[in-house]
């Protein structure tokens, strides 16, 4: 390692590099809020009852 290099030059050769981290983002920001479409009338399109056949197993694709 180069140790005529101080902490100094090298924040300043980083901050030359790479600039400053972006702003940060508001939690307010991130989150959006929506109503429920009037047509749904309260249903939802998640079934629980067949929710088993929406993942992939070996076992079942065998049949065993």
């Amino acid at each position: 390692m180069d140790k005529g290099v101080t902490a100094d030059a090298a924040a300043a050769v980083r901050q030359a590099r790479f600039g400053t981290l972006p702003e940060r983002i508001r939690f307010e920001d991130m989150v959006e809020g929506a109503d429920i479409d009037p047509d749904s009338k309260g249903r939802s399109t998640y079934n629980p009852e067949a929710s088993w056949n929406h993942f992939s197993c070996v076992a079942a694709d065998l049949a065993l």
